[in-house]
């Protein structure tokens, strides 16, 4: 087999492949755990124990937006929470809120730090002074679902190697194109993801905006690496490589503001890129050790996706130069629509259409967008590409034991008008009742 054949074949074949195998993942993720579990219920009923649990949030210039989170947070259906903010040397009024919020949350505390040290350094105060074994981590623009917690929790009481779950981050920024696209994203790509990683028994990461860790699991590996770019990636794989257990519970719910354009989604998908590379680099050693070989497939399936975005990008600077100059036949190439551009179109909307079929349960107006994600592969392929692509570089000749530091992100460029989010109950400080302590499955 020629090599230009081997190049146009992966090109074409690997997200078709890929495809599939997360519509098969996701579906069989849903009969085995969700399906008999979407009624209506109180999840905190189901907990044989409520222990303390501590939510952590890290801020940095959220002036605008944590003060719904807060709201938020004191209405969590929990008996026993405390609320940690890390002011992360915020230049807005950030500092000012939380001192002011202080007043009519009695479950909060509030920690200043002088300057910008990036998230993981927030993360790990935030985790040194709190008074709990469980640690609940959102981000500074999240809202958390009430049932959060004991949805989390929950998975706590199977085993005592779990070291982290995560949750489902939603969508609340859908006032663009860019912002609708990003929500059949997280269903049919995040959401699929998730599911299959599941079935197999390892995740390539928890989503930082919304996941529960057990702090034990994280003092045996150190905690949060304040070099790494995307803390929550390095962190999932600490703890695998260290043999505890990560999950993901898509009825913990959260819900999210996202970049709304161009330039804020290049600033993020080029972090989660360059975050993905730094875990490659890193945790390469993996192969050395028979006992990490469950990581092995998660760590290659990555590589393979870095290796198409550079044949992609290739195969498109072969189609640009044979405008211009001759190139032979064997090496053409056409990205107009054709037999596998219709190929691939069907099979992206396919599986958009599944993962939006399994999150219709927790985000009841997803269908509405679904018209908008026949440009998904036009613009989100292309993006995806272009950052991955300039990722590995930046990686390498990125400074070694640089710091991550905060960069205020685009939240977003409009409201989340329509976005179904489950009504939150009053402010109630008194102690809620204890939960059933019948069996438990």
């Amino acid at each position: 087999m020629s090599f230009e054949n081997v190049l146009f074949g992966f090109t074409f074949y690997y997200p078709l492949f890929m495809a599939y195998v997360w519509i098969i993942g996701g579906i069989t993720y849903y009969l085995r755990y969700e399906r008999t579990s979407l009624h209506d219920q109180n999840p905190l009923t189901e907990l044989k124990a409520t222990p303390p649990v501590s939510v952590i949030v890290p801020c940095f210039n959220e002036g605008d937006n944590i003060r719904s989170v807060v709201d938020a947070l004191s209405r969590l259906n929990y008996p026993d929470y405390e609320i940690i903010c890390v002011n992360d040397g915020s230049k807005d009024n950030t500092g000012a809120i939380l001192d002011e919020l202080i007043a009519t949350h009695p479950k909060l505390r509030v920690v200043h730090q002088a300057r910008n040290q990036g998230k993981a350094v927030a993360l790990n105060t935030a985790a040194l002074i709190a008074k709990s074994e469980f640690l609940m981590c959102i981000d500074g623009d999240a809202i958390l679902d009430p049932d959060s917690i004991p949805w989390l929790l929950k998975h706590f009481e199977t085993g005592p190697r779990l070291g982290a779950v995560t949750g489902n981050p939603r969508i609340r920024t859908r006032s663009t194109l860019l912002g609708r696209l990003q929500v059949g994203e997280f269903s049919s790509i995040v959401g699929l993801i998730k599911r299959t990683q599941r079935i197999y028994g390892r995740l390539f990461t928890v989503s930082g905006v919304v996941v529960m860790f057990r702090r034990r699991a994280l003092l045996d590996v150190g905690f949060w690496s304040p070099e790494m770019l995307t803390e929550d990636i390095d962190i999932s794989w600490k703890l695998q490589a260290n043999h505890w257990d990560v999950r993901f519970e898509p009825r913990a719910l959260c819900w999210i503001l996202m970049p709304e354009t161009v330039k804020g989604l290049w600033k993020q998908r080029l972090r989660w890129a360059m975050g993905g590379v730094q875990a490659i680099f890193k945790y390469a050693y993996i192969f050395k050790h028979w006992h990490l070989r469950r990581l092995w497939l998660v760590y290659i399936e990555y590589n393979l996706s870095v290796l198409w975005a550079y044949t992609m990008a290739t195969v498109l600077v072969l189609y640009v130069l044979s405008l211009f100059i001759y190139i032979p036949p064997l090496w053409r190439v056409e990205i107009f629509p054709s037999w596998h551009g219709v190929l691939i179109g069907t099979t992206c909307l396919l599986q958009v259409l599944v993962g939006m079929i399994l999150d219709r349960h927790y985000d009841k107006k997803v269908y509405r967008h679904y018209f908008w994600m026949i440009w998904y592969p036009v613009f989100y392929w292309m993006l995806n590409m272009c950052t991955t692509v300039w990722s590995v570089p930046k990686v390498l000749f990125r400074k070694s034991g640089r710091r991550a530091v905060w960069v205020s992100p685009d939240r977003g460029v409009g409201s989340a008008d329509g976005v179904h989010v489950k009504a939150l109950p009053p402010i109630n400080t008194e102690p809620a009742p204890q939960p059933h302590r019948g069996n438990h499955d």
